[in-house]
């Protein structure tokens, strides 16, 4: 199987899963249409086959998985709400606060933030080696990714900074939290689902995190270059909001062209990781999935 239809069938028992989400009217419509707009999944994607390259199996992680995308989403509501960046367009449709209302989206993002954990937390299969340990923590990872020190306080940092002048730097800690903590807990989740049945080397979750560091900046360098160079319909969602909130961007601060090395420095970074640790797994997807991450064209 080539690495697009390996994808793609990672993406689709994904896709299946998620489905069984939120049937009900009212708030779990908003929840709805918000976890099911669409997108890659490339976090629980990332979760399952890095439970794969430890020595388990794709299905083993995916409820992992699917509380990494939970949380996710719940974060794409929120970043768009008009106390924020005031987005009215996410994945070619009305964003969630223009479809719903600001309360109800509010509402929405929050209940998908509790439905993560407990989705990690209530995930099923035979757990041996580490027993329901690898299952907190699991749920410890996400939590660590999404507070005051992941993604929360880089979006903090992000937003009490508009208008500022900032260095790339400052734009790197940033986003290190804001995109890049919770890559590191999708790689570091499915590293945890794996050990919770065998024994897998200990700096397979070292080799994940660096993986997904390194992976996360080039991934954050190149939504930058794609928001200055690309259009609205390409990319699904409104383009140059950065210029207009007055917000630094490795573009603005460093120009497209070393942009664009940057974004091959951190992905030649990120597949490097892969190498310090024992893999039971095949760990070519994830190589390949940096790769094609750097030439993203949405």
């Amino acid at each position: 199987m080539g690495f697009q239809q390996e994808m793609e069938a990672a993406r689709s028992i994904v896709e299946a899963r998620l489905q069984e989400f939120f049937a009900g009217e009212g708030l779990e419509e908003a929840m709805r249409y918000s976890l099911l707009a669409g997108g890659k999944r490339i976090r629980p994607i990332l979760t399952m086959k890095f439970c794969e390259a430890s020595g388990g199996t794709m299905e083993e992680a995916l409820d992992f998985g699917c509380g990494v995308e939970m949380l996710h989403t719940y974060s794409l509501i929120h970043d768009d709400l008009p106390c924020m960046d005031n987005d009215d367009l996410r994945r070619g449709r009305p964003t969630t606060h223009k479809k719903f209302g600001e309360c109800v989206a509010t509402l929405a993002g929050d209940a998908l933030q509790a439905a993560a954990f407990r989705t990690v937390l209530s995930a099923g299969g035979e757990w041996r080696h580490g027993g329901r340990a690898s299952v907190a923590l699991a749920a410890r990872i996400l939590a660590e990714a999404a507070g005051e020190q992941g993604m929360c306080g880089g979006q903090y940092w992000d937003t009490i900074g508009n208008g500022k002048p900032r260095t790339v730097e400052n734009l790197t800690e940033i986003n290190d939290k804001k995109t890049g903590a919770l890559l590191r807990a999708a790689c570091m989740m499915g590293v945890a689902a794996s050990m919770g049945r065998r024994t897998v080397d200990g700096a397979c979750m070292d080799a994940a995190r660096d993986y997904a560091t390194n992976l996360g900046l080039a991934f954050q360098i190149q939504d930058d270059i794609l928001d200055a160079i690309s259009t609205k319909e390409e990319l699904g969602k409104p383009i140059g909001s950065d210029e207009a909130n007055q917000k630094a961007t490795y573009v603005t601060l460093l120009g497209v062209d070393a942009c664009g090395e940057q974004v091959l420095f951190y992905t030649e970074l990120a597949k490097k990781a892969l190498g310090v640790c024992s893999w039971p797994g095949d760990v070519s997807f994830l190589l390949e999935l940096a790769d094609s991450l750097a030439v993203r064209r949405n």
